[in-house]
This record gives structure tokens, sequence and C-alpha cells, in this order.
């Protein structure tokens, strides 16, 4: 089985959301045997020296990679007013990647081709034109909805309108793009059913984040506590607003509580004003260098998003690493959880607080419900699972 993966990043290394998620899908599937080529935007945002990549995965795999500039440009976005594409997609498409793109579709007959998010398919009609392969799209959320949800939190009216407008553009992209595959890759359920209500004619099915889980290995002697947590990469706004909000609106009450309370942020590309909220008992760090070991030296992990789409690869994470995890309805989207049993779900400020109270005047609770948590995600979030239930999809469309 030759498999083309198209991503709008290079997933090495495997440090946040999408670089794990492709990352692990290569994994598995090299696994059960598939060969696979990689195509990868390598963005000035997110850029990697490939030629310092030291991976068993990437030993395995062919590997072609071209370096793009996807950051907003003023002249840009004001012209691309005046055109009917979506900015937020037409940034990632480069006439010269395509011409890449289409050499290696040349030079190499694939079963299948795999488009990692809608920021690769504008690459869609040069595959189409080079290729006989099985197409899948592979939705890591619901594009528009993220900016649709950030456009309605936006209290500043010019950029509110903005946002709406760039929302629209990209649900008129992504909802006209669906149809034009074989097969489409839902990352959770409430995303299936999304996709669904859009149209899809072509078959649909969930496949979420998978996690090796032979990497989380928890030593609960090196755990601290009372210890609460904040982690996830800082460019994205709504983990920026969110900890904006937990900090400035639930903290200081919680800060109360006891004496010995610490809470710990951690992220990439963490924003200078963050740095501003350290003291005593909230300790920044910034960008961490072992993300595992990080979330094992703490007890809970509070993730505060007030908008978002898809799945939240750190919380599965956290789950792996049997934390007590205490996230808003947003966060916890399209997990298979019960709140009060493997997770805890807080959407307001004095919610937090009971929680957060609940957990540090009773141990044992936030304990049993991190044990809750690994089972869960052991349950729905299994490698090779997932890797063998994708193969054979791969193999029922091929074989028609």
């Amino acid at each position: 089985m030759k498999t083309l993966i198209l991503s709008n990043r290079v997933p090495f290394p495997p440090n946040s959301g999408y670089p794990i998620v492709v990352y692990n899908t290569m994994k598995g599937l090299l696994n059960l045997g598939v060969d696979i080529t990689l195509f990868s935007i390598n963005t000035n945002k997110h850029r990697v020296d490939v030629d310092d990549i030291y991976d068993p995965v990437y030993d395995q795999i062919k590997f072609h990679s071209f370096d793009l500039d996807t950051e907003v440009n003023l002249w840009g976005a004001f012209f691309n007013i005046f055109s009917n594409e979506s900015y937020n997609v037409s940034r990632f498409y480069d006439d010269d990647a395509a011409k890449l793109l289409e050499n290696i579709l040349r030079e190499n007959e694939f079963d299948i081709i795999q488009f990692e998010g809608l920021f690769v398919v504008p690459y869609l009609d040069v595959v189409k034109t080079n290729s006989k392969a099985k197409l899948i799209y592979r939705a890591h959320n619901i594009v528009f909805d993220v900016w649709e949800r950030l456009a309605n939190s936006e209290r500043f009216t010019p950029r509110r309108k903005y946002l709406q407008f760039l929302s629209r553009r990209l649900k008129i992209y992504e909802t006209e793009q669906i149809n034009r595959f074989h097969q489409i890759f839902a990352i959770s359920q409430p995303d299936r059913l999304s996709i669904l209500s859009f149209g899809c004619e072509i078959g649909i099915e969930v496949f979420p984040v998978a996690l090796d889980f032979e990497k989380y290995t928890i030593d609960q002697s090196k755990t601290s506590f009372p210890t609460l947590f904040h982690l996830g990469a800082m460019d994205w706004r709504p983990n920026k607003e969110g900890l904006e909000w937990f900090i400035e609106e639930i903290w200081p009450d919680i800060e109360k509580l006891s004496s010995e309370l610490r809470f710990y942020v951690a992220g990439k590309s963490m924003p200078q004003h963050f740095y501003d909220y350290d003291s005593d008992n909230l300790v920044v760090e910034g960008e961490v260098f072992d993300a595992i070991e990080f979330m094992n030296s703490k007890a809970i992990m509070i993730v505060p998003l007030l908008s978002g789409s898809g799945m939240r690869v750190k919380i599965i994470e956290g789950m792996a690493m049997k934390k007590c995890i205490i996230a808003t309805t947003y966060a916890a989207e399209g997990l298979n959880c019960e709140n009060g049993k493997d997770i805890l779900i807080a959407d307001t400020a004095d919610e937090f607080y009971r929680c957060i109270l609940q957990c540090i005047t009773h141990p044992n609770r936030w304990r049993e419900i991190g044990e809750n948590a690994r089972r869960t995600a052991e349950r729905d979030h299994n490698l090779s699972t997932i890797s063998l239930r994708m193969l054979n999809v791969y193999e029922r469309l091929v074989n028609g």
C-alpha cells in the first residue's frame, strides 16, 4: 500500500497537536507495512531545519518539503477582500510547491493520498490532474467554526467584522471541498455530524487522535501536590484568550484557597505580557523541554478554552498521564468522557472554583479521576487499533 500524506507543517518533532496527529498516523501505518511518502509545507511560523531531523519515523519515509512564508501580509489581506478566495487558505498555496508536488506524482504511483487538514486542500487540483489514487480528506477540525467563535468573542467591532468576513469565506471554501474526495476522516463524532450537515455525500468515519502509550510513563513519586498547570501553544488564539480569562477572572479567588497551591503556565510562543502575571504562586515557565515530564510533575490540568473546534491533543496526553483534567465544554468537545468520572467540566468561574476546591481538599478525588482518564484514553485513542482500522479503510477504497 503506497500512501502520500500532505501536511501544512513538518511534523517533526511531534511536540504539539497537529504534528502529533500526523506523526502518529505515519508511525501506526508504518508498523503495518504501509509505504509512506510525506509532502510538507514548511512555514516560517513553524520552520523546521529538515537537515537536523533525527527520528526513527523520518528514517522510514520518503520526505519532501517546501519552504513557504504564510505570514499574514497587510497588502495581501487587503487585496484578497476583492477576490473570491479564502485568505486563510490561499496563503498556503504556491506555484513552485505545486510543481514539486506534480513531479512527485509523476514519478510515483500512489494508492492513497491523504490531505491532513484544510490548508493543503489548495493542492487538490494538482493531485487530481496527476494521480488516480483514492483521495482522503482528514478534517482535524471544522476550521470556519473556530473563526466564527473567535469573531463572536471579539469586542473590537472592526476586528469582529473582519473575523466574520474571514469565517464566511472559510465556510464557503470548506463546505465546497467536502465532496471532491473519495473519503472523509473526521477527528470526532461532533465534527462528523457537522460535516454531514454540510451535505457530505461520500463515506465519512471518525478517526480520533491516536497515542503510543509506551511514551507516556508515569512516576507519581515525582508529582507535586497541590499543583495546577496549563500547557498549550500560546500562538493559538483560543489558548491565549482562555488562559487570560482564567488568570484574570478565576485565579485570584483560587489562589486564596491555600498558600501552598501553585499554578504553572507553560507553552511555546508565550506572549510577553503573561510573564507580568508571574508571582510566588503563579509560575510562568514558557516553553518546556519535555512536555511529558512537565505533566508528570504536576497534578491537575486546567484547560479553560472559550472557543475552538476539533479535539484537544494535550487533553488526551494529560489523560494518558493520569492527570485530573478540569476543562470547559469547548475544550472537552469530541472526547468520549463522562463529567465527574474521567474529567471535570467547568464553564464558569464558580464551577472552576468548586472543581479545584474539591480536588485539593480531597486528594483521592483527583487521583481517581486521573486513573479513570488513563483507562478512557487507552480505550479510545490506542495507536495500534486506530491504525489498523485506517488501513482497512485504505484497502476497501483501493479494492473498490
